[in-house]
């Protein structure tokens, strides 16, 4: 388990923004870069380091995730502290979870800084998020991010299964991730991401966002998935994920086939379907989740 490290908001920053905010605190594109600057740091690709600084689109995120005063947010990489500056005041608290230290130290500086009417709503947990398995304070109510590219996915799915108060989320990702993630059953985009998120909540895509937004600009587009939590199947998490796992591992193949393995050979992968009245030259991608959470279970 990644440690836990609350980090206190101390009222004497090690860097000053010289750039005057906007109207409302929110770190612009100068702002961005001037305190990156000072901190002496050079975004990573490794980090998925890629910091929003557009205040209209913060102002959007903040909206589209519907947040009322007695949420509680948990938010993934924030970075330079943005979209933390929006978040603040639209909730009763945020858990910001960041893996570099240095960006952790800095954001209760930034907020104070910026905002000092918020500091105490703040929380910093220096970790890397797919390894932490548990937070600080009271129950997390949403979750609200621009993910990092790289694991969006996996840290998506960590936070969802560690979290069950968690009722909604609206993250930011890769545009090709957002329409997996939001992908129905027979569509082309139809994967794990897509049933695994399944398990959950309902997915919907709730927007796109422009690549200048960012800095660095990255080099694919992106896009906003919400998520609302609504019970999960029933079955097994564990022996449902590893249904799906195999069934998406040869797309091609009729789940007779797809399934040998996993059930032990072809014949008895055709018994578990048939028993779970599913046509045994199905493939994977025409199944919902909750074919995939019977047919685990037969």
């Amino acid at each position: 388990m990644a440690a836990l490290r609350q980090e206190p908001v101390r009222l004497t920053p090690t860097a000053t923004l010289n750039t005057a905010p906007t109207p409302d605190g929110l770190l612009g594109p100068a702002a961005i870069r001037d305190l990156a600057q000072q901190l002496g740091l050079r975004p990573t690709k490794a980090l998925g380091q890629n910091f929003l600084h557009d205040a209209n689109t913060i102002r959007k995120i903040v909206r589209t995730a519907g947040l009322t005063a007695d949420d509680v947010v948990c938010e993934v990489g924030p970075g330079l502290g943005s979209l933390t500056l929006g978040l603040l005041p639209a909730c009763a608290a945020v858990t910001a979870v960041e893996i570099d230290a240095r960006l952790a130290d800095q954001l209760p500086l930034t907020v104070a800084e910026r905002a000092p009417q918020y500091t105490d709503r703040l929380t910093v947990v220096t970790a890397d998020a797919l390894r932490i398995a548990e937070l600080p304070g009271p129950p997390v109510t949403a979750l609200v991010a621009n993910l990092p590219y790289n694991v969006a996915v996996p840290v998506l799915l960590h936070l969802l299964e560690l979290l069950p108060s968690v009722r909604t989320a609206l993250v930011l990702v890769q545009a090709e991730v957002a329409d997996r993630l939001a992908a129905a059953p027979g569509s082309a985009a139809y994967g794990v991401p897509s049933v695994k998120a399944a398990w959950y909540a309902d997915v919907r895509r709730a927007g796109n966002v422009p690549r200048p937004v960012f800095w660095p600009a990255p080099n694919v587009d992106s896009g906003l998935v919400a998520l609302t939590r609504r019970p999960a199947p029933e079955g097994d998490r564990a022996a449902t994920f590893a249904v799906i796992d195999a069934a998406f591992a040869t797309r091609r193949k009729g789940l007779r086939a797809a399934l040998a393995r996993w059930a032990g050979s072809p014949a008895a992968a055709e018994a578990r379907l048939r028993a779970a009245g599913i046509d045994p030259t199905t493939r994977g991608e025409q199944l919902s989740v909750t074919d995939f959470a019977r047919l685990a279970a037969t």
